[in-house]
């Protein structure tokens, strides 16, 4: 499927995808975007930042509302990876949220986020600054790159 066909809401669908436990990423198709001077800066940050964040939600909601299958076979976080984000967790609050833009480590810390029962509007607010944050300092350095 060629994203960078499908516009906004390509990208959107490879953000949202992206944030979720699945290996994926957006960053690429973003300045692929960009590059192409087809898009617009404004819809493009718009659209990979709701869909980056609604992935997180969704993790959120799996920790959330599945927490008591951890350990099963089928649950797509190892013990080992939960019991590592649980500890940072744990350690920096829900303020490690604003690193949950990080490979690795960000997708886990939505996850835990669900377990340990943290807020909806407080998570929607620091993944959402972590999130657009990511992208737009991506943005403003592909217009430093290019200029």
């Amino acid at each position: 499927m060629d994203l960078l066909a499908l516009g906004y809401p390509g990208l959107f669908l490879a953000a949202l995808v992206a944030a979720t436990l699945l290996p994926a990423q957006s960053e690429l198709l973003l300045l692929a975007m960009l590059a192409s001077g087809r898009f617009e800066p404004v819809p493009l940050l718009l659209a990979a930042s709701v869909g980056n964040v609604l992935g997180s939600t969704l993790n959120w909601a799996l920790g959330r509302f599945l927490a008591h299958h951890r350990g099963a076979r089928w649950f797509p976080v190892s013990e080992t990876a939960m019991a590592k984000a649980e500890r940072r967790y744990r350690r920096f609050g829900a303020l490690s949220l604003l690193f949950s833009w990080l490979p690795i480590i960000g997708d886990p810390l939505t996850l835990i986020a669900g377990v340990l029962r943290t807020p909806l509007s407080r998570f929607l607010l620091l993944v959402t600054i972590a999130k657009s944050g990511r992208y737009l300092v991506l943005m403003v350095a592909h217009g430093y790159l290019t200029a």
